[in-house]
């Protein structure tokens, strides 16, 4: 579900008709639209990011960030989500080779290391980062959760 565009359906609704049963109504939707989100998708649109993109922010970010630098994390967890889903889509049999495997977790690497700027980063946090972001990668494809865009 995009949150951002329902959440702009609902403004544009109020902004059109500024009559009070018109305001009423939106207002009425907009507090039903907020309670039906859950806590992470509640963070998820607070960071105008999707739930997947958000998942992998969680693993990207580190304390003390400058502003800048956590905008960049965030355009990174996007960037990155969007390649890796199309890393996935390239790949046949994902989960019967060890070779494919190793494809994908160099890929990951390479691009947290292109992604994320030194600094704040270091090589090790990078490597970390990196790691991490596999275990999640296979986890989450493994569960169906991840789907790979083609």
């Amino acid at each position: 579900m995009d949150y951002q565009l329902k959440y702009e359906e609902i403004v544009a609704g109020y902004n059109n008709e500024k009559d009070r049963v018109t305001i009423e109504e939106a207002f009425r939707r907009r507090v039903e639209f907020v309670a039906s989100l859950d806590e992470e998708e509640k963070r998820a649109a607070a960071e105008g990011l999707s739930e997947e993109e958000l998942a992998l922010f969680d693993l990207l970010q580190k304390g003390n960030l400058s502003k800048a630098d956590r905008e960049r994390v965030k355009q990174a967890s996007r960037s990155l989500l969007s390649a890796v889903q199309t890393r996935l889509g390239d790949l046949d049999r994902l989960w019967e080779k060890a070779q494919t495997k190793a494809v994908v977790e160099v890929f990951i690497v390479n691009e947290v290391f292109s992604m994320l700027t030194t600094p704040p980063f270091s090589a090790d946090e990078k490597n970390e980062i990196a790691r991490e972001v596999c275990a999640h990668v296979w986890q989450q494809t493994a569960g169906g959760q991840l789907s790979a865009s083609v």
